[in-house]
């Protein structure tokens, strides 16, 4: 088994091994999701390996050549779901400043964040054409939990709907969230 921790240095986007070999950040990373995941379990919560955590945010949207803006990121955000993105999508996750639109937006909520809906519209503020947001918010039982029927109700009132859920992390939950197709009835 490899070893899952070797000293590194970044350098634009690629870790440079103490050895001086280059290899692509998102890859390492994703590597080390691997071999950290084997084997271990939550109560409660299934194994994500990072093939597993990968297929599932391509399922919700995450695709090479996205750009992705990230909001409300903290220190309690679980990086192993930043890095499969930035690794879907083949780039860095985008930080509040920036403006020049968003084909999604990853979105950490918790209950002691600001209100939701003016979270999730502030989501929208950047998002281009078709454009998708994905909301992470703590698991049940974890601080900062926000209750499924109230993410639902913030979402139909900031004019989204709830449009599939991931399995990607034993400490948030994680929903699509789209603007409807048609015209509201």
């Amino acid at each position: 088994m490899p070893p899952t921790h070797v000293p590194t240095m970044r350098r634009s986007g690629t870790l440079v091994a103490e050895g001086g070999v280059g290899v692509p950040a998102a890859a390492v990373a994703c590597a080390s999701l691997a071999v950290r995941s084997r084997g271990r379990r939550e109560k409660g919560t299934a194994v994500h390996g990072s093939a597993a955590r990968t297929a599932a945010l391509a399922k919700l949207g995450f695709a090479a050549g996205l750009v992705v803006q990230e909001l409300g990121w903290d220190h309690d955000c679980d990086d192993e779901i930043r890095t499969a993105v930035e690794a879907l999508t083949g780039g860095q996750l985008e930080d509040e400043d920036y403006a020049d639109g968003a084909d999604a937006v990853l979105l950490w909520f918790r209950t002691h964040d600001d209100d939701l809906v003016d979270s999730l519209v502030d989501g929208l503020t950047d998002l281009v054409g078709n454009g998708f947001l994905v909301l992470c918010t703590p698991r049940a039982g974890r601080d900062g939990h926000v209750d499924p029927s109230e993410i639902e109700d913030a979402a139909l009132t900031a004019g989204l709907h709830p449009a599939g859920v991931a399995q990607v992390s034993g400490t948030w939950s994680v929903v699509r969230l789209v603007r409807p197709k048609g015209g509201r009835r």
